[in-house]
């Protein structure tokens, strides 16, 4: 059952592929970017902490700012927030490409955590804004399946643009994304918020709005879930290219090419969402998806702790994990969302806020703990591994809706 605005022209084909792009926009600031993070951090003499700040500090500015994007779109709709955003991401990409030192590139991928959070928050509000959380969940797989086509190609792409030219190419490439987006948006895109707030803003609507979501057991059970889900990528994401590069010898392509295959898995976890669901429901579905997370983090965690630090005894783990992470995050992000029609962007923004404070606060770990040796990366998912299981096991069986 859907529930549609009566007066949006846009077609489903449409619908998806813009969410795609709004949605891609996270993976592609991430993913393309990492194969050229040694590179950088060499270029610039920089400590490995100080590299990596420049992914956490981006990924906590996203979070944050959608603590603001969210009420703003609920007041003034989706359209003008998501015009201002991609417009911002456009111009902090190519800061970012003309960064001429570590700190200043640190500031222009923040603002970048900025204006990505405008995108990425819209996008999950339009799937409320147009369907009911069951049917929510099935567009938002196929919205996720198509950026995990985009993850597909972002490493690689990004290993590719690095060793032909340089680090600035990669994330030139970003803001070659971000204007694609921008137009797609302007063109096609036509406001889905059928009544906006004029509350919104309010301080005394604001605080009482968010202390009605989270105090919502169903949205905190699915933000719970999206959260450690999401807290296991962001680890892989954070250690993957120092601990295949740097430790086991990859090259930059060859690493690109295993970030392509996680991708695969991914859209393929999708599909299997889309798979499960009308047979399973929301809950089973995530049962099962538990245990493959779970099943995922223990193979890849036991062997490290014996010793064993080589790409076989990761990756397929991580291939596990990941298609579990393709189940766990269209029926997370839209369970937690679901319960406010009329509040969905800052439904979504403290959704999205408590995913990046998640990654956040694992960024921070990792800084402090990078060492040569893949401990980190393979306890680290295994740590998640088990929080996703907790999660879907309980709170969800519990309050999922």
């Amino acid at each position: 059952m859907t529930s549609k605005i009566p007066n949006t022209a846009m077609q489903p084909g449409v619908i998806v592929l813009l969410l795609s792009l709004l949605l891609g926009l996270q993976p592609v600031t991430t993913d393309l970017y990492l194969p050229a993070l040694p590179v950088l951090t060499a270029g610039f003499g920089a400590p490995m902490g100080q590299a990596q700040l420049t992914l956490t500090a981006l990924l906590l500015a996203f979070g944050v700012s959608q603590l603001v994007w969210g009420p703003l779109s609920d007041r003034f709709g989706r359209r003008p927030i998501l015009l201002i955003g991609l417009s911002a991401y456009v111009l902090a990409a190519v800061g970012s490409t003309l960064a001429p030192s570590m700190a200043a590139l640190i500031v222009w991928r923040s603002l970048q955590g900025v204006a990505m959070g405008a995108a990425v928050m819209a996008a999950r509000a339009i799937v409320r804004d147009l369907y009911e959380p069951v049917q929510g969940a099935r567009v938002m797989s196929k919205s996720l399946s198509g950026l995990g086509v985009i993850a597909l190609l972002s490493a690689p792409t990004g290993g590719l643009l690095t060793q032909a030219f340089n680090w600035r190419a990669a994330l030139l490439a970003l803001a070659v994304f971000g204007a694609l987006a921008l137009g797609l948006i302007a063109w096609r895109f036509e406001e889905t918020l059928q009544r906006k707030n004029p509350k919104a803003l309010q301080i005394g609507t604001l605080l009482a709005t968010w202390k009605s979501i989270l105090r919502h057991p169903t949205f905190l059970a699915f933000s719970a879930l999206s959260a450690a889900s999401y807290g296991g990528l962001f680890t892989f994401l954070a250690t993957s290219s120092f601990v295949f590069m740097n430790l086991l010898g990859l090259s930059k392509t060859q690493y690109g090419g295993l970030m392509a295959l996680n991708s695969l898995a991914y859209i393929g976890g999708t599909f299997l969402c889309r798979h499960w669901l009308p047979r399973f429901g929301v809950r089973r579905s995530l049962k099962w998806a538990g245990v493959l997370s779970l099943s995922g983090g223990t193979l890849m965690g036991l062997p490290s702790l014996l010793g064993v630090q080589n790409l076989w005894a990761i990756m397929p783990a991580q291939l596990l994990f990941i298609v579990a992470h393709g189940v766990h995050q269209p029926c997370g992000q839209s369970g937690a969302v679901g319960p406010f029609p009329q509040a969905a962007g800052a439904a979504s923004a403290v959704n999205g806020f408590l995913m990046m404070v998640c990654a956040f606060a694992m960024g921070g770990w990792l800084g402090g703990h990078m060492d040569a040796s893949v401990l980190p990366l393979t306890l680290g998912v295994w740590f998640w591994s088990a929080l996703i299981a907790l999660s879907a096991w309980t709170l969800v069986q519990r309050h999922g809706g």
